[in-house]
């Protein structure tokens, strides 16, 4: 049974070495759906003045759960 990092990381998401601002939620999203982290900050700004507040829970949760790259990979002998 892997952890939520490991979860995360096999879906693409982590968060990139290269390219962060804050903690690199923004870019890591933006590879993950294929947009560059520039538009990937926008769109994220651009919700935020449409539904605001949610994001600013969102962003530190996503934070603490997507892996760095730089991240050791967890793994687990098969049973």
């Amino acid at each position: 049974m892997g952890t939520v990092h490991d979860s995360f990381r096999r879906q693409g998401l982590s968060r990139p070495r290269e390219g962060r601002l804050l903690g690199g939620v923004c870019a890591g999203l933006g590879r993950r759906f294929g947009l560059d982290p520039w538009p990937a900050r926008l769109l994220f700004l651009l919700i935020l003045f449409v539904i605001p507040g949610s994001q600013l829970l969102i962003y530190p949760l996503l934070w603490i759960l997507m892996p760095s790259e730089d991240a050791p990979v967890t793994t687990y002998p098969s049973a």
